[in-house]
Order: C-alpha cells, then sequence, then structure tokens
C-alpha cells in the first residue's frame, strides 16, 4: 500500500469499529480521529464528506471479506474468492465447499463480528440515503463467485441460483448474528457451530444442484 492509502485504510478500520458499536449515528469526521488516535481534521482531508468515509468502510470491509474467501480452498486447490476456473465440481467438492463456507461464516461471527455489524450498517444507511446506493455493488462480487461455483457443480439455471446462494448464506449469518438464531444456534467460535453451519450450507447446495 501506499503511504495514502494506508493511512485510509486505519482511518476505515477506526470507522468499522465505531459502526459496530453505535451504528451510523455514532460515525463522525471527529469520532474516527479520535478512534484511530490522529491530529483531529485528519479524517476530513483523506475523506472530505461523509458519503466518501462511508465508502471508505466498504472497500476496506469488501477487501477483507476478499481476503477471507481466498484463504479457503475446495480439494481442487480453487479458493472461494477466485472465479473462472473450468474444472467441474462433484459431491466431494460441494461437501468441502459447504465446509470451507461454515468456517468463514463462523469467522465473521466471531473474531469478523465488528465487521459484519459494521457492513449491515452501511447497507441500512444505503436504504434510506439513495445516492449511497452504489455502495451495493459490492455485493456482486459474490454472486458472480456463487453463480461460477453453481456452474461447475452442475446446477441447472446458476445464474438465478447463485444469487439465491448468497442471499441464503447472508441470511444465515443475519439469523445468526442478531436474529432468532442467537438464542438457539451453537455458540459461534465452536465446532458445534461449524458443524451446524456446514450442514446448512450443504443442505442449500444439495437442493440447489441435485447432487
Amino acid at each position: 500500500m501506499t503511504g495514502r492509502a494506508t493511512r485510509v485504510a486505519a482511518l476505515a478500520d477506526a470507522a468499522v469499529e465505531l459502526l459496530a458499536e453505535g451504528g451510523m449515528r455514532a460515525l463522525t469526521h471527529r469520532a474516527v480521529d479520535a478512534r484511530a488516535g490522529v491530529p483531529l481534521g485528519t479524517t476530513s482531508a483523506y475523506l472530505r464528506t461523509r458519503q466518501a468515509l462511508i465508502e471508505a468502510v466498504v472497500r476496506r470491509l469488501a477487501e477483507l471479506d476478499r481476503a477471507d474467501l481466498a484463504a479457503r480452498e475446495l480439494p481442487t486447490g480453487t479458493a472461494l474468492g477466485n472465479q473462472g476456473r473450468a474444472a467441474a465440481l462433484g459431491a466431494a467438492d460441494l461437501d468441502q465447499l459447504a465446509a470451507a463456507v461454515a468456517q468463514v461464516l463462523d469467522r465473521w461471527l466471531t473474531t469478523g463480528r465488528t465487521r459484519t455489524l459494521a457492513r449491515y450498517a452501511c447497507l441500512l444507511e444505503a436504504v434510506h440515503r439513495p445516492e449511497l446506493r452504489p455502495i451495493l455493488d459490492q455485493g456482486t462480487v459474490l454472486r458472480v463467485q456463487a453463480r461460477d461455483l453453481l456452474a461447475r457443480a452442475g446446477a441447472p439455471d446458476p445464474r438465478r441460483q447463485g444469487d439465491q446462494l448468497v442471499a441464503f448464506v447472508d441470511g444465515l449469518l443475519f439469523d445468526r448474528l442478531v436474529g432468532a438464531g442467537t438464542l438457539s444456534a451453537p455458540p459461534p467460535g465452536t465446532e458445534e457451530s461449524r458443524a451446524d453451519l456446514r450442514a446448512a450450507v450443504r443442505s442449500l447446495l444439495r437442493a440447489l444442484t441435485g447432487a
């Protein structure tokens, strides 16, 4: 990273923490300065407007999420974050894919919980502020990857079903993070949690691919 990119990433990380703790109302340039431990006015110098600050947060979240996905590989050596490989995926690969997705989800519920809460705060803000709707484009990357994976697994309609897979998995994450799943699901960070998530994702993949 360049010096500017490193500073913007640090400011975005501080903003993520504020969003997770207090939602959008907690996000101000002054608060980011304080959380990042930088002189007053630093954040506004790099990210002049509130929209620029939110967009920097979204880019940072996407960058960190891609790193998580790229670290999880299928037996064929294809990382979740990659696309465009021609190799077909069989039933054993789908089992491995379910396990990899479960690992990522469990991470986003534990060590990545702050990032997940911040992501949802940004998405809710975009609902009420049309000028921020472009931040939703970040989600299209995961949909493209899901379509590619399902196409390789022989799904009959990978474009539509890939979008469904992302929606289902995102709903599963939301349920475990802030929904009714917090009352009944195994505690995040445990093997029970990962096994339960793995079973849920495998059921989705089986339904979508007929495997």
